[in-house]
C-alpha cells in the first residue's frame, strides 16, 4: 500500500512541471509592475490559474487585527516592492458533497535574491497564509529578498468549515482532502510557484528552503521524507511528525486531569482542576529536582534528559498536602494526575501509543495550562478539547466521525475515547478511505536518505515543554535516523530542544532563536551549526538572557565562571 501511495504522489506531481505551466504565456514587460500584470491571466494544467495578480509599492505590511488574547503586537514590517498573486490548482467537488482547491500565496519581491521559501501552516490549515517568510527575530524572507509562498493545503475554512459540519476540520471527511492536508498538496504549491518564478524572472531559484513550526514542522518533515526534490534546506520545528498518534495523547491528557476535576466534568471544571498557584508548585519541585544538573540553578533545566521520573516524582510528593487540599500544597490525585501526562497515552496492555513527556520548567507556563487544562479564568477552553478532539474524530481516525455538538460534547468524546478500540483507528482504512489516517499524515519516518543524498539539510528546534508534540517523539526519531544512517544521522539533520519553551515559543525558555539563518549558512557554506544561540523573550523572568541551543544529544553546562546571563559562558556537553 505504501509503494502505490508514492506511486499515486509522483504522478500528481508531474501534472505541475513547470513545462506544464509555461504553455501558458510569456512575459515580455520589462518591469516588475507589467510582468506583474501579465501573470493574471495565467492557466495552467490541473486547472490551476491565477485569481490575482496584485503589484505592491513597498510600505508596511497590511496585517489582520490582532488576537485579542495574543501579547500586544509591535509594528507592522516593511515589506519591498513585490507582485502579490494568489492562485489555485484542482478544484473539484469532495465525496461529501463540498468544493475544494488548493490555494495558494506567492509575493516575488522586485529585487529577488535568487532564493526561494515555502512557509508553513498551523493546526488544521484551511488559512491561504500571508507568505511573508517570518522565520524568526529580524526582518521577513520577503523583506531579505526572497519569493516567498504560504498556501491552505487543500481545504478553506471559510467555505468548507460549516458549523453543523464540525466545524475546520470537516474536510476529514473527504479523502483526498485528508491527504492533501497531509502533504500531497506540497508538490503542486511548490511546482506553481516555482513556475510562476521562472517567468517571472527569467531565471530559476539558487536554493529552495520550507520553514514552519508545529502542522508546519510536520509538512517540513514530510517533504524531505516524500518530496526530497522540492527543497535544499528544511526548518522542521515543534514537528507534528506524529499528528494521529499526538492527537490520541490529547485525549489521554483530558482523561488524565479530568480525574481531578469537579463532576460532572466541563472545560470549565478541567481548568479548574489546577490554578495557577498549584502549576508554580510543580515547577518548582521540578526546579528543585533538576535545575541544577546542567551547573547552576538558574530557572533552566539544561540537561533535561537527566530529569527523570525518580528525581522528580519524590520531590513533587513531598507537596502533597497532609489533609484536604488547600493553597499551597498538591493533592494526590493532581500528582497522580501529572505522572500519568508524563508517562504517555498507552493502550491496556501497556503499550505505549505516543511518547512520553519529559519534565520541565514550563508547566507552568499560560501556553502549556492552556492546551492541556484551558485558561485559569475560563476564557479559553483547553485547546487539546477544542481542537484535539475534533480533529482526532473527523481528521485523524478511520472512519471518521462527527461528535457531539457544542464544547461538552466534544469533551465528551475525548472522555470516551477508547485507547483500544478507538486509537486503533488511526491505523484503518475502509470504504472511500483506502489509506490510513497514518498514511497520510503521519511523518516519522527516518528514511530522509534522497534528502540527505542530494545535500539537504535539515534544523528541528522542539520546545522540551511543549505540550502538544513530545520532544521525546522527535529525539528519538533522530536517533533512529541515526542508525539508519550508521552514526551519520548529524550530517543531514540536527534536532535542538529549547529548555523551557512550550510550543514553537514562549515558556521560561530563551526561545529567540534564529534557526533559518544558521539553515542557510548550512546549505550554502556548509557551516553545520553545533548550537544556536536562544535569546530569552520579554514576557520571560529574565528578558535578555542568551544561551546556546544545543544539538542534541548534548547539553548546555555552565563553565563554572563568567556571567550566568550570558551564553557565552556555557559549552554544549555530550552525554
Amino acid at each position: 500500500m505504501q509503494r502505490l501511495f508514492m506511486m499515486g504522489v509522483a504522478t500528481v506531481a508531474l501534472v505541475t512541471t513547470p513545462a506544464a505551466w509555461a504553455q501558458s504565456a510569456s512575459l515580455t514587460p520589462p518591469d516588475p509592475a507589467g510582468r506583474c500584470a501579465a501573470l493574471a491571466g495565467w492557466k495552467g494544467a490541473n486547472g490551476a490559474r491565477i485569481l490575482s495578480a496584485t503589484y505592491n509599492e513597498a510600505g508596511p505590511a497590511k496585517l489582520p487585527p490582532p488576537n485579542p488574547m495574543a501579547p500586544p503586537p509591535g509594528p507592522p514590517p516593511q515589506l519591498p516592492a513585490h507582485c502579490e498573486i494568489v492562485g489555485i490548482i484542482k478544484e473539484r467537488t469532495g465525496i461529501d458533497g463540498q468544493p475544494y482547491a488548493i490555494r495558494f500565496h506567492l509575493r516575488l519581491p522586485a529585487a529577488w535574491n535568487q532564493r526561494f521559501l515555502m512557509q508553513g501552516g498551523g493546526g488544521t490549515n484551511g488559512e491561504l497564509g500571508d507568505a511573508l517568510g517570518r522565520t524568526g527575530p529580524g526582518a521577513p524572507a520577503l523583506a531579505q529578498g526572497y519569493a516567498v509562498l504560504s498556501q491552505d493545503s487543500g481545504h478553506d475554512n471559510a467555505i468548507n468549515a460549516a458549523p453543523e459540519r464540525g466545524g475546520a476540520p470537516a474536510f476529514g471527511f473527504d479523502p483526498e482532502s485528508r491527504a492533501d492536508y497531509g502533504g500531497t498538496s506540497l508538490p503542486l504549491s511548490v511546482g506553481a510557484a516555482k513556475t510562476l518564478i521562472g517567468a517571472f524572472y527569467a531565471a530559476n531559484p539558487r536554493y529552495s528552503y520550507f520553514a514552519g513550526c508545529s502542522k508546519g514542522g510536520q509538512e517540513g518533515m514530510m517533504a524531505a521524507q516524500r518530496y526530497p526534490d522540492l527543497f535544499d534546506g528544511i526548518v522542521a520545528a515543534a514537528p507534528g511528525m506524529s499528528l494521529p498518534r499526538a492527537a490520541v495523547a490529547e485525549a489521554w491528557d483530558t482523561q488524565s486531569l479530568a480525574a481531578v476535576a469537579a463532576k460532572p466534568v466541563t472545560t470549565a471544571s478541567l481548568a479548574a482542576s489546577f490554578s495557577d498557584g498549584d502549576l508554580k508548585l510543580v515547577t518548582r519541585a521540578v526546579l528543585d529536582a533538576c535545575d541544577a544538573d546542567d551547573g547552576l540553578a538558574d530557572g533552566l533545566i539544561g540537561n533535561y534528559p537527566a530529569c527523570t521520573p525518580q528525581k522528580v516524582v519524590p520531590v513533587l510528593r513531598k507537596a502533597v498536602c497532609t489533609g484536604d487540599k488547600q493553597a499551597g500544597c498538591l493533592s494526590n490525585a493532581q500528582v497522580n494526575a501529572l505522572i500519568r501526562v508524563q508517562e504517555g497515552a498507552r493502550n491496556s496492555k501497556g503499550e505505549h501509543l505516543y511518547a512520553s513527556f519529559p519534565w520541565d520548567a514550563g508547566w507552568a507556563d499560560m501556553g502549556w495550562r492552556v492546551w492541556k487544562l484551558g485558561s485559569g479564568d475560563g476564557r479559553i477552553p483547553a485547546i487539546n478539547v477544542m481542537m484535539g478532539a475534533p480533529s482526532l474524530a473527523m481528521v485523524f481516525t478511520t472512519p471518521p466521525t462527527l461528535p457531539p455538538p457544542g464544547l461538552q460534547g466534544l469533551m465528551d468524546y475525548a472522555l470516551a475515547f477508547d485507547f483500544d478500540r478507538h486509537a486503533a483507528k488511526i491505523n484503518a482504512t475502509g470504504g472511500a478511505f483506502v489509506r490510513s489516517a497514518w498514511t497520510d499524515i503521519g511523518a516519522r519516518s527516518p528514511d530522509i536518505d534522497a534528502f540527505a543524498r542530494r545535500g539537504g539539510r535539515m534544523i528541528v528546534p522542539h520546545g522540551v515543554s511543549d505540550p502538544v508534540f513530545s520532544v521525546n517523539d522527535t529525539t528519538a526519531w533522530w536517533q533512529e535516523v541515526n542508525q539508519r544512517t550508521g552514526g551519520k544521522a548529524a550530517q543531514a539533520v540536527r534536532v535542538f530542544p529549547v529548555p523551557g519553551m512550550g510550543h514553537c515559543a514562549g515558556g521560561p525558555a530563551t526561545d529567540g532563536i534564529d534557526a533559518f539563518t544558521s539553515l542557510v549558512a548550512w546549505v550554502e557554506q556548509g557551516k553545520a551549526p553545533d548550537s544556536l544561540t536562544g535569546i530569552a523573550n520579554p514576557m520571560s523572568p529574565w528578558p535578555g538572557r542568551t544561551r546556546p541551543i544545543c544539538a542534541y544529544p548534548t547539553t548546555v553546562r555552565y563553565k563554572g565562571t563568567g556571567d550566568a546571563e550570558k551564553a557565552e559562558n556555557f559549552t554544549c556537553q555530550a552525554p
